[in-house]
């Protein structure tokens, strides 16, 4: 069974950066969106970034501007910078990547703390 395998979370001061990693353990055939989502405590699970086998990016209004996500093809790798970190980025931050298939595959997560 692939897994996603993320790092690069941490804690950081706000006004800071980060830049998360996620990578599938094994081969994934066929992807065609990449992704992070987060969930902050108390709040639901919610899409951050997202890029498409064609190039299209997706961003939630809150992180236009400060995080650029980006994808090594390659290595079917997928990273997020985060700039200008803000106390409310705080949360877990989890990797997702679909395929044509609509087979869907998760990482565990990586938490990202943002002191003020």
């Amino acid at each position: 069974q692939v897994q996603l395998v993320e790092s690069g979370g941490g804690l950081v001061q706000a006004g800071g950066s980060l830049r998360l990693s996620c990578a599938p353990s094994g081969i994934i055939f066929g992807i065609n969106i990449m992704g992070w989502y987060r969930q902050a405590p108390g709040k639901q699970r919610e899409l951050v970034a997202a890029i498409q086998d064609g190039g299209s990016l997706n961003y939630t209004d809150s992180v236009k501007g400060r995080f650029t996500i980006s994808r090594d093809t390659a290595k079917n790798t997928v990273y997020l910078q985060m700039n200008s970190l803000t106390p409310e980025d705080t949360a877990v931050y989890y990797c997702d990547v679909r395929t044509i298939n609509r087979q869907t595959y998760w990482g565990k997560g990586t938490l990202v703390t943002v002191s003020s």
